[in-house]
C-alpha cells in the first residue's frame, strides 16, 4: 500500500494511474485507425490526434472523442454509399413501392412528427445528427427522385420545402441543414424523393 502523505509515493501512484489511462487511449485509437477507411485526409488526421493523445489528460480524452466521432461517421457514410449504389443499380424508377409507402400505409413502425394530407415526416432510424427528420411527398407519382419532378409538381415541392423548414425551425433553432440525395452520386437509396432535415449540432463544411 502506498502513503498518500509521502511526496514521492503519490507522484508514483499518480504516475501509474496517467500512464495506464494513457495506454488505454493509445489502444483505442490504434484500433479505430486500423477500422476507418484509409485515404490522405485520414492519414492527416490520424497523426493529429495521436500528437493531441499526448497531452494527457485533457488532450487524451479529447483525442478518443474525436476519433470516436470521425469513426462512426466513416462508417455511416460508406455504409450510405453502398446502399446507394445497390439501389441505383435496380430499376428504381419502376419499383411497385419503397420502405416509405410502407411507412405510409403505416405497414412499418416510424416516429412521425408531422402529418398532413400532402406530405409526412419522421425520424430518420440511422440519424447523423441529434436531429434527423424524413420529409416524404404521400404520393409518389413519378417523384422518385428530385431530377425526376414534373412542371405539374412544383407546388408540391414548395409544400415540401416549408414543412422542413419548419420542423428544422421548431427543433433546430440555431441553425439547420437542408439536404436532398439524388441518384448513385448523390447517394440516394431510397427512390422516393425525401427531404433531410439535420441539426442539432454544428455542421461542417463543405458537406462531402
Amino acid at each position: 500500500p502506498l502513503d498518500a502523505d509521502s511526496p514521492n509515493q503519490t507522484y508514483t501512484l499518480w504516475s501509474a494511474i496517467c500512464a495506464s489511462r494513457m495506454t488505454d487511449a493509445m489502444r483505442r485509437l490504434h484500433a479505430i485507425s486500423r477500422v476507418v477507411v484509409p485515404s490522405l485526409a485520414h492519414g492527416r488526421r490520424s497523426c493529429s490526434l495521436y500528437k493531441d493523445a499526448c497531452l494527457w489528460p485533457s488532450g487524451a480524452m479529447a483525442a478518443i472523442r474525436k476519433a470516436g466521432t470521425s469513426s462512426s461517421r466513416g462508417f455511416c457514410t460508406s455504409n450510405e454509399v453502398a446502399r446507394a449504389r445497390a439501389a441505383a443499380s435496380r430499376n428504381h424508377g419502376d419499383e411497385p413501392g419503397t420502405i416509405f409507402d410502407k411507412i405510409i400505409m403505416k405497414e412499418i413502425p416510424a416516429k412521425i412528427v408531422h402529418e398532413d394530407n400532402k406530405s409526412l415526416a419522421f425520424r430518420d432510424v440511422n440519424p447523423q445528427a441529434p436531429v434527423h427528420i424524413l420529409v416524404i411527398p404521400k404520393v409518389r407519382d413519378g417523384l422518385s427522385q428530385l431530377s425526376k419532378a414534373r412542371g405539374d409538381q412544383e407546388s408540391l415541392l414548395g409544400h415540401l420545402l416549408l414543412v422542413a423548414g419548419r420542423l428544422g425551425k421548431d427543433e433546430c433553432p440555431e441553425g439547420f441543414r437542408i439536404v436532398i440525395n439524388d441518384g448513385e452520386h448523390g447517394a440516394q437509396s431510397v427512390y422516393h424523393m425525401h427531404i433531410h432535415v439535420i441539426g442539432g449540432r454544428q455542421m461542417n463544411w463543405p458537406p462531402g
